[in-house]
């Protein structure tokens, strides 16, 4: 992340994505496969680290290294865009300065916490008498509780958190530079540096762009 001024001089803390060209790799239609979708490839490998099924579903596109991230697509009103053919070249410029998209990543894992972290809790009062409590859950229910002697379903406790595919709507984007693959959006998005990210713009219902966020220009 890194701070970004706007020309009437406002601030914002913005994440800059790096995001390769994406390539057209299958168009599924309602009469072939049942629905509507465009299946888009990024992310180029040797293909020697990628599976195999992988390398020869994208040996049509005549290319010579393979692509490792396959994301398919279905528009939101179930027609497929106009234009788009097997082979074609999706960029960073498909997006806009000012718009808004949508962020889609997996969460960073941090392992087994307790409920002040994973939820938020307060913990105990900090007061003399109190001993081994200041993070403790409290009660859970138990005999006679709410849930009539036992642990109510979704009850908030401690457990494994993050590692979840978390999605951030409404953010801004600030800069799209083609030169570097690279757009600016404001705000923060899920996923530590390196994390495999999806934007979906406001104004393309049946386009998205699998990145990498990284941290640095």
């Amino acid at each position: 992340m890194t701070t970004v001024f706007t020309d009437d001089g406002r601030a914002f803390a913005a994440t800059i994505i790096h995001a390769t060209p994406s390539t057209v790799t299958q168009i599924k239609t309602k009469e072939k496969e049942g629905y509507n979708a465009v299946q888009i490839g990024a992310i180029e490998k040797k293909e020697k680290r990628v599976a195999k099924p992988q390398v020869g579903h994208a040996k049509m596109l005549g290319k010579g290294t393979a692509l490792k991230y396959f994301r398919e697509m279905r528009p939101r009103d179930g027609v497929l865009p106009e234009g788009v053919e097997v082979g074609e070249s999706l960029s960073v410029s498909v997006f806009t300065e000012g718009e808004a998209v949508q962020v889609s990543a997996i969460s960073k894992s941090k392992g087994f916490a307790g409920v002040v972290k994973r939820h938020g809790f307060h913990g105990g009062p900090r007061s003399h008498g109190q001993k081994h409590s200041e993070r403790s859950p409290g009660s859970i229910g138990g005999s006679g509780g709410r849930a009539g002697g036992r642990v109510a379903k979704g009850m908030r406790m401690a457990g494994r958190l993050g590692g979840d595919r978390v999605t951030v709507r409404n953010l801004k984007v600030l800069q799209v530079l083609p030169d570097t693959n690279e757009i600016v959006i404001a705000g923060a998005v899920p996923g530590r540096r390196g994390t495999l990210v999806e934007i979906k713009g406001s104004n393309q219902g049946s386009t998205l762009k699998p990145g990498s966020s990284r941290s640095n220009l």
